[in-house]
């Protein structure tokens, strides 16, 4: 009976699980799930499996890291009973985990770390170091890594340190290194600032995902080569150690250039340019891992392609990359979301699933758990999406996966073609700038109907170029599941642009009538209250909730003491109000920026700006009438779920 009872249990258990997952899925993650299935890996009551590295054994058992510095062997992992062992602990919060000649290789914040099971009891019994860095204590030191070289020779990415900024307060910090078996360091590139995830491909060829931040105007993935310099400024104060591979002084670099990363790539032979650009808010907030899909067909039609995972969005992304004139770059594409938690690690595993590892502590994800794992299965089903986007000298050639309506694909109509770029600058991040369109003037259909060859009139190499078709279909009457992509051009074959040039729209101003940062005249005996909000770590606001009196004359000084942007907006009565704020700030695409993520809404009754980090903005707003429950809200992209105030307005006194 007992054995019946907890057998109930568990099933209920998993049901709740699962129904609470459905009720949380988006539209589009529904869509998804028709192909690509999330599956929860179980995880024990007792185990905080908050990952931060994934490596399979050659038995075919799940190696985990934790940010609380152990290292589980999952055996079993691809069934609903897996069997967990701690095989080590006492680590210092190791974000990345490989296997190699019957032992794990772990990188801990200051050490390469490899550890062995010597007397075969399941459980590391030598903890052996490799390479040691140093440490200065800040919070904000993580390692990532290793990866492996066909040499044998292992890489690691440091991130940079903060205060109050990304800063390099140790030595290598903001460097792509390489170690040998033996303990030999040798430095490749430098430029980093929070490389999460990086990647080898077969001809060892070094590719890394960067977060926005200083000198990132938005995520993106780089090439790396030896001496290559990505863009933050900070990892140049040890460019003068004897064994730097570059020469490159912090100075060289100027904070405030006023141009894209692309054209100051021209004044600095350094500075490698992204072969991919990941639009903020649009394809995710927070870039972390990136594997190659080698599983030669068996988890759909995207063999060679790049997933890439991101940790604010709980989702993945999909990259076709291409090389062109030696210079790779490519097209971004969405591809799975819903995942139960913030995505840091991704591995293929032996039956062709991925693997998702997941954590959220102060790294706040749409998905809501804390942690998670959880396998991505595909069920068969082939998608119709946008398979490949080539460049051409005067345009862009698509390859689809099922043939397309020819008369729907053959009308340029169809479609929808835009130009933008970021600053190359030290403020972090960048707001969307020199946005133009671009048109589609012919559209030629391939007669197996499989491809359509694009000619457009306003390509700009230098500039990420968004692609919507959302008209299109197969010919069985199929819509896209994922109609926009994102390319970035950097090259054309034969080395000229032939697209005909489009004249410069002009630059739209925005107002915007509820942010009102100066006090009306109206209020001539200035507000009847003042408050001060500021934030926390854990995306948070400092306050949870407030009370105010309706009718009454409120100014509110926002401060934004975190390292990530905010704004601050002030909705209508009732939960639901706030939530479908949230969700037409999502909708806004590459307009956000332009609105400060505030859609034009009568849901809305006052609001800030974008602050940045360390940022400060005050609000004038007259607090409604109609006493009952208002919401504050952060409504920049994945925020708007922990950054709410509960406001209570109570009747006039």
């Amino acid at each position: 009976m007992k054995v019946l009872s907890k057998t109930i249990a568990t099933v209920c258990i998993a049901l709740i699980t699962s129904f609470k997952a459905i009720a949380q899925q988006s539209e589009m993650a529904k869509k998804e799930a028709k192909y690509y299935q999330i599956v929860d890996v179980p995880i024990p009551e007792d185990v905080q499996l908050e990952v931060g590295g994934l490596a399979l054994t050659n038995e075919n058992k799940l190696g985990v890291s934790t940010r609380h510095g152990e290292v589980w062997v999952i055996d079993k992992p691809y069934s609903q009973k897996p069997i967990y062992t701690r095989f080590a602990h006492g680590l210092h919060e190791p974000l990345g985990l490989a296997w190699r000649d019957g032992g794990f290789y772990a990188t801990q914040r200051a050490e390469l770390t490899r550890l062995e099971d010597t007397d075969n009891n399941g459980k590391a019994d030598l903890y052996k170091s490799i390479y040691h860095w140093p440490l200065s204590g800040n919070y904000h030191e993580y390692s990532y890594g290793p990866k492996f070289l066909k040499n044998g020779n292992m890489l690691l990415t440091l991130n940079l340190s903060w205060e109050n900024r990304a800063i390099s307060l140790a030595k290598w910090r903001g460097w792509l290194v390489q170690i040998t078996p033996e303990g030999e360091m040798t430095p490749i590139a430098t430029g980093l600032r929070s490389p999460a995830g990086f990647e080898i491909n077969d001809n060892d060829e070094v590719f890394y995902t960067e977060n926005q931040g200083e000198w990132v105007g938005s995520g993106r993935m780089t090439h790396l080569e030896k001496g290559d310099f990505a863009g933050n400024a900070e990892g140049l104060v040890w460019s003068g150690e004897p064994n730097s591979p570059l020469t490159l002084k912090k100075d060289d670099v100027e904070p405030e250039s006023g141009l894209t990363l692309y054209e100051y790539a021209k004044k600095v032979p350094a500075l490698k340019v992204p072969a991919i650009w990941f639009p903020h808010t649009i394809l995710g907030i927070s870039t972390s891992d990136m594997i190659y899909d080698k599983t030669g067909g068996k988890f759909g039609p995207f063999e060679g392609q790049i997933f890439v995972g991101d940790q604010g969005h709980s989702k993945i992304m999909r990259v076709f990359m291409e090389k062109v004139n030696g210079v790779y770059q490519g097209a971004a594409f969405n591809f799975v979301e819903g995942f139960s938690s913030g995505i840091l690690r991704m591995i293929w595993g032996q039956d062709n699933s991925m693997f998702v590892g997941m954590t959220s502590r102060g790294w706040t994800a749409t998905g809501t758990d804390l942690f998670g794992l959880q396998r991505l299965v595909w069920n068969g089903k082939t998608p119709f999406e946008i398979k490949t986007m080539k460049a051409q000298d005067d345009g862009f050639v698509l390859e689809f996966t099922k043939p397309v309506n020819k008369t729907i694909a053959a009308n340029p109509a169809t479609y929808q073609l835009t130009t933008f770029s970021y600053k190359y600058q030290y403020s972090y991040g960048s707001p969307i700038i020199d946005q133009q369109k671009a048109m589609v003037h012919k559209a030629t259909v391939a007669e197996d109907g499989l491809s359509v060859k694009l000619t457009v009139h306003g390509m700009r190499l230098g500039f990420i170029h968004q692609l919507t078709i959302s008209d299109i279909k197969a010919t069985n009457g199929e819509k896209l599941l994922h109609d926009t992509g994102y390319y970035t051009l950097n090259e054309v074959p034969g080395g000229k642009l032939k697209s005909a040039s489009m004249e410069k729209s002009e630059t739209k101003g925005l107002a915007q009538a509820k942010r009102i940062q100066t006090m009306p005249t109206s209020w001539t005996n200035g507000p009847d209250q003042q408050l001060v909000l500021g934030t926390k770590p854990g995306l948070k606001f400092d306050i949870e909730e407030l009370t105010l009196e309706a009718g009454k004359k409120v100014e509110i000084t926002f401060n934004n003491n975190d390292d990530m942007l905010h704004n601050l907006v002030i909705t209508t009565k009732g939960k639901e109000s706030v939530d479908e704020v949230a969700q037409l700030a999502l909708r806004l695409g590459l307009d956000g920026a332009d609105m400060n993520y505030v859609p034009d809404s009568d849901l809305v009754l006052a609001h800030t700006g974008i602050l940045e980090p360390r940022g400060t903005q005050k609000l004038f707003f007259e607090v409604p009438a109609e006493p009952g429950v208002y919401w504050m809200v952060c409504t920049f992209p994945g925020h708007a779920t922990s950054m709410r105030v509960k406001v209570t307005v109570t009747a006039h006194s």
